[in-house]
């Protein structure tokens, strides 16, 4: 976007900050074409808006944030657990269906991969790759399981791990099924999450699996989260759970989409 001398001479930068910093307590990250159009300013204006001495907000990911927590942002485990519970059982029961003895399988980190994981077929011998400490908890206690705990720095906001030999070890591995969680799933800007670190796992395990399998609740869709991981079109398979208006679906046409409204 052409920065006009308008543009630049009707708020200095304090005050372009200052807007910002309002608009990323409110949405808590600002994609940075989005806050180019908010100030009317060019998106190298906002580069070199946030590259000045206070350092309250920082670029990441093409996203502006809260610099002093830049991977917390409107998201915790504790939040999230409680919200569409029902809707995504039926997700994850339709996901689990799909899995055969002798599977090894990711299952990514979240609150929805925590139900997937409740909803495996029992007793069925598996290996179960995972990051995080609620999937873990469950998988561990299945006796026919093998589980593969991926290590690194632990993130309390998703109870899970993240490190660069973690996905070296990823690259390494056989997966016939990847099971991706997502917090926001929008037809033109793609798969998205919460938190940053999650990113480059998600996109190594798209790109090893044999089967890359999003599970998402109906609120997902139309959300766009600040950290973007995918395209819609990478996935071989998406499963939604919960009722899903006519105007929202169509936007999905052509993609390989489940719906899944009611329990088998």
């Amino acid at each position: 976007m052409a920065e006009t001398p308008t543009a630049r001479s009707s708020e200095s930068r304090v005050q372009r900050l200052q807007r910002l910093r309002r608009a990323v307590e409110t949405s808590g990250a600002l994609h940075l074409k989005d806050a180019a159009d908010l100030l009317k300013v060019s998106e190298m204006t906002v580069r070199r808006d946030l590259a000045g001495p206070d350092g309250t907000l920082a670029l990441l990911g093409g996203y502006v944030v809260n610099a002093a927590s830049p991977t917390g942002i409107k998201y915790t485990f504790e939040q999230e657990i409680d919200q569409h519970t029902q809707d995504k059982r039926l997700a994850c029961r339709s996901a689990a269906a799909s899995i055969r003895e002798g599977d090894t399988i990711f299952i990514d980190c979240g609150t929805t991969m925590q139900s997937l994981a409740d909803c495996l077929p029992e007793d069925m011998p598996l290996s179960v790759i995972c990051y995080s400490l609620n999937v873990a908890t469950i998988v561990t206690h299945r006796p026919a399981t093998q589980v593969m705990l991926m290590g690194g720095l632990y993130h309390p906001s998703s109870q899970s791990f993240s490190s660069d030999d973690a996905l070296s070890y990823l690259r390494r591995l056989g997966v016939n099924k990847a099971f991706i969680s997502a917090g926001g799933l929008h037809w033109t800007r793609g798969a998205s999450c919460s938190n940053f670190h999650e990113v480059a796992i998600k996109q190594a395990v798209i790109a090893t699996a044999m089967e890359s399998i999003l599970v998402v609740d109906a609120s997902k869709l139309g959300s766009l989260k600040p950290a973007f991981f995918s395209d819609i079109g990478s996935f071989s398979r998406i499963i939604v759970g919960g009722s899903v208006p006519a105007d929202t679906r169509k936007h999905f046409r052509g993609l390989t989409v489940e719906y899944v409204t009611s329990a088998a």
